[in-house]
C-alpha cells in the first residue's frame, strides 16, 4: 500500500474531509487532494504533522512494500492492511448508523460493509443486554473475529455517545473504541490486553460519576 492509499484510508477511518484535513494540518486543500492521487509527496515537516495528527509512525506512512521476502514484515503489513480495514468498516455500519443489512438470525441487527478485498460483518442480539460477534473475510477467507457481550447499567446512558465514542478508535486501540474519551458529561473507558492477533478487553461509560454501560471483548486474527 503506497503512501497516498493510506493518507486517504486513515482520512476517511478518521471522518474527515480534504478540506478539514487541510486545516488542521495548515495546509491547501490542493495539497491533500495530490498527496492522495499521488501527484505529489509532502516533505518531511508535513509528514511528521500527519504522523503526530493520526498518531502512526513515519516509517508506516512512508515504507511500501519493503522487505517481502520477510516473513514478519510481510506479516505485519497484512495486519496493518487489515486494522486498516476494522477502522473503515467502523466508520461506515452500527457507530455511524450506516449500513444495516437484513437479519441473520431471528431478532438479530446486522450491518454489512465491503471495499475488496475484505468484507465486515456485525451481528448481535438484545437490546439492554446484547451479544455479538463481528468477522473480517478477506478473498473468502475468516481473517479476524472479535465476541462481545455487554448491558446497559443506568438510564443516563446514552446510545448516541457510545456512538460517537467507537467512531474514535484508532491505529493504536483499533478494538471497539479509543482508551478514553470524553464529551459533555460522559465518559468512554476502554481497557484491553493483548494486541490485535489475540486480546481481551473491557469498556465502560460513565454518566458524571455513574457507570451507565459496560461491555466485554476478545477476539483476534484467526490465521
Amino acid at each position: 500500500m503506497m503512501f497516498s492509499e493510506k493518507l486517504q484510508m486513515i482520512r476517511k477511518n478518521n471522518g474527515l474531509t480534504q478540506e478539514e484535513l487541510s486545516e488542521k494540518l495548515s495546509v491547501s486543500r490542493q495539497a491533500v487532494a495530490k498527496w492522495e492521487a499521488g501527484h505529489t509527496y509532502p516533505d518531511i515537516t508535513n509528514l511528521i504533522g500527519i504522523s503526530n495528527f493520526f498518531n502512526v509512525t513515519v516509517d508506516y506512512l512512508v515504507k511500501e512494500q519493503e522487505c517481502s521476502l520477510n516473513i514478519t514484515d510481510t506479516q505485519d503489513k497484512d495486519i496493518e492492511r487489515l486494522i486498516l480495514f476494522r477502522l473503515e468498516a467502523n466508520v461506515n455500519t452500527y457507530a455511524a448508523y450506516m449500513n444495516e443489512t437484513s437479519p441473520t438470525r431471528l431478532n438479530s441487527h446486522d450491518f454489512t460493509y465491503t471495499n475488496a478485498p475484505y468484507m465486515y460483518h456485525d451481528t448481535y442480539v438484545g437490546g439492554e443486554k446484547f451479544a455479538g460477534e463481528e468477522v473480517i473475510w478477506h478473498k473468502d477467507n475468516v481473517q479476524y473475529a472479535m465476541n462481545y457481550c455487554g448491558q446497559v447499567l443506568g438510564q443516563q446512558f446514552s446510545g448516541d455517545f457510545l456512538k460517537e465514542a467507537l467512531r474514535k478508535a484508532d491505529m493504536k486501540m483499533p478494538y471497539r473504541g479509543p482508551e478514553y474519551y470524553q464529551s459533555g458529561e460522559y465518559t468512554y473507558k476502554c481497557n484491553v490486553v493483548g494486541d490485535f492477533t489475540w486480546f481481551q478487553g473491557y469498556e465502560e461509560i460513565y454518566c458524571n460519576t455513574e457507570k451507565v454501560y459496560e461491555c466485554y471483548f476478545h477476539g483476534g486474527t484467526t490465521n
